[in-house]
């Protein structure tokens, strides 16, 4: 895949291009049928396929008190821009000074000159522009002007009435509704994280757990155990996962940090220091203090057989 990060290095495809633009956060079943339609169109006319997004959630510039969270870091959405078919993405830095500019600029300098657009393709209520001054009426009226198509194509629906967005997802998983999320992205809700050291409690108990030091900027799902998948080299494993406090052993603690383990079912070795990519496949059941570690561990016997279980049928 070629990425491109700042507007020198964008260079116009000698065909010219057709252009997906958007946030793209999760990369989701609304962006696949747009990006799927962006190759079809480039294909059909002899256009190179390209991307357009963003280093970051435009409301982190916008409004950065009101920044949602991401569903997908900028390097895991590149990997899914990259399964859909896409080789080539340009990466803008949405700064202040993007966020200043009037609709005009954007078509003219950014789409126009910078990746020579002859067709752009956007989400059905994608705004641009200064003050989101700019729609897809603006986008075509410049289009005509500058050379290029605008087409508007409708997100999917996979449940009757129910239009795909990042911002439906994020509120699934902050439910810990991950069946849902599942369902709106076309894959399970994924995550990348760094093995640490915790406390060491898990091993003790007979259920070694690996401590994710895990991006900030990601949505957190919902405080709950779950039940997932850890891929660790190209190896997929049925995990158990706690999202959570771990409340039977911090009853005291006047605000214990939330952390992310996940148990590895029939894995052994030594996994500090490397990167385990995590899908979240069903929510279990909520954090629990337990009276006595004895009932810990035999809850937490269930929840792994819950697992084992429920990763056979997925």
């Amino acid at each position: 895949m070629t990425k491109r990060t700042d507007l020198a290095a964008l260079k116009r495809p000698p065909q010219g291009a057709a252009v997906a633009v958007g946030t793209f956060d999760g990369v989701h079943l609304g962006h696949r049928a747009l990006l799927g339609e962006t190759i079809a169109q480039a294909h059909s006319r002899g256009l190179a396929p390209l991307a357009l997004t963003w280093d970051r959630h435009p409301a982190s510039t916008l409004r950065s008190q009101q920044a949602p969270p991401l569903i997908t870091s900028i390097e895991r959405k590149l990997e899914l821009l990259r399964e859909q078919g896409l080789d080539q993405v340009a990466v803008l830095a949405f700064d202040e000074d993007l966020a200043s500019w009037p609709p005009e600029r954007f078509a003219s300098d950014v789409l126009a000159e910078g990746l020579g657009a002859r067709l752009v393709m956007v989400g059905q209520n994608w705004r641009f522009g200064r003050r989101a001054a700019g729609n897809i009426d603006t986008l075509a009226r410049l289009g005509a002007e500058l050379g290029f198509e605008a087409r508007a194509v409708p997100l999917e629906r996979p449940e009757a009435g129910l239009v795909v967005s990042s911002t439906r997802i994020r509120a699934a998983l902050l439910d810990g509704d991950v069946e849902r999320a599942r369902l709106l992205l076309g894959r399970p809700f994924d995550f990348d994280g760094e093995v640490v050291h915790g406390d060491g409690r898990g091993a003790l108990l007979g259920y070694p757990t690996a401590n994710l030091e895990v991006d900030q900027a990601l949505v957190r799902p919902r405080k709950g155990i779950y039940a997932g998948r850890a891929l660790i080299d190209g190896d997929m494993h049925p995990a158990a996962l706690s999202i959570g406090i771990n409340p039977t052993f911090v009853a005291d603690a006047p605000r214990p940090p939330i952390r992310i383990e996940a148990f590895l079912l029939d894995f052994s070795g030594d996994l500090y220091g490397r990167k385990l990519r995590i899908e979240l496949l069903a929510r279990l059941r909520d954090e629990l203090s337990f009276d006595s570690t004895a009932a810990l561990v035999e809850q937490m016997g269930r929840d792994v057989e819950a697992t084992r279980s429920l990763s056979r049928r997925v």
